[in-house]
């Protein structure tokens, strides 16, 4: 074999060598990369399981009401119209359908919601719709019509906010006719007369179980559940679930 041949050859399995290594080491920061991923989706996971259950069990005393002021503080001089927080003429709808009661949803109102709120809500870019979702159990429709009857008053988004920073265990007894007068208070609830009248009604309690149906109908099967509309979307857009903040930010972006 010629000396040229010889080193065409020895160059050929160079190269097949360098190409094979080349591929295993793009196979293996490819695993690292995927398992970096999964490792980050698992930590947002539980994360949020913990904020999510951190006060659960804690919650639920209505002589001790949490965070009033903070609450306060969040949506201060901010419009509210029933259960819309934000500027009715804002061109960006963002409407989450909740639960009360879901540990979850409480997490999302203390962690991601409140970015939005500060920034596209009260810049009028954006306005968020509440719409009960009751998937809880039977604690699930007293709450979230007492949110409707609070919003009549205009204090729906106060009431909202401080149920949530006040929430108990999952159906376990504490949202008492006491407990939601209590919240209804400290969310500045005016007439409580009225609003006990209201929040027991025929016409409130087919609100909330109508919304629910809504949720149900749009394919929505856990809480909190996210649609957006604007003026430059394909309708009602469903976005489920977002992770965080940034998303509910892009989405809004997007159609504005």
């Amino acid at each position: 074999m010629s000396n040229k041949k010889e080193r065409e050859k020895r160059r050929e399995e160079r190269l097949a060598e360098e190409a094979k290594a080349s591929s295993g080491d793009r196979r293996t920061r490819l695993l690292q990369i995927g398992a970096g991923a999964v490792f980050v989706a698992i930590i947002v996971v539980v994360v949020v399981i913990v904020i999510a259950g951190s006060s659960s069990d804690s919650g639920g005393d209505a002589e001790n009401l949490q965070e009033v002021s903070q609450v306060n503080s969040l949506v201060q001089g901010i419009p509210q119209t029933k259960l819309v927080l934000g500027d009715t003429k804002a061109p960006v709808e963002l409407i989450e359908y909740g639960d009360l009661q879901c540990p979850v949803c409480k997490a999302y109102s203390e962690e991601i919601l409140p970015p939005i709120v500060e920034k596209q809500v009260k810049e009028g870019k954006a306005k968020i719709i509440f719409r009960n979702f009751l998937i809880i159990g039977p604690e699930s429709l007293p709450a979230g019509a007492a949110a409707i009857a609070a919003g009549n008053q205009g204090r729906g988004w106060n009431f909202l906010e401080l149920f949530y920073r006040n929430q108990g265990k999952e159906n376990g007894g504490y949202v008492t006719d006491d407990f939601i007068e209590a919240v209804a208070k400290g969310a500045g609830v005016k007439d409580i007369a009225k609003f006990n009248q209201e929040r027991t009604s025929k016409a409130v309690e087919e609100e909330a179980n109508r919304t629910t149906e809504q949720a149900e109908t749009l394919g929505f099967g856990g809480t909190p559940s996210f649609a957006i509309k604007g003026p430059n979307s394909n309708g009602l857009e469903l976005l489920g679930t977002p992770e965080s903040s940034g998303e509910l930010e892009e989405e809004i972006e997007k159609v504005s």
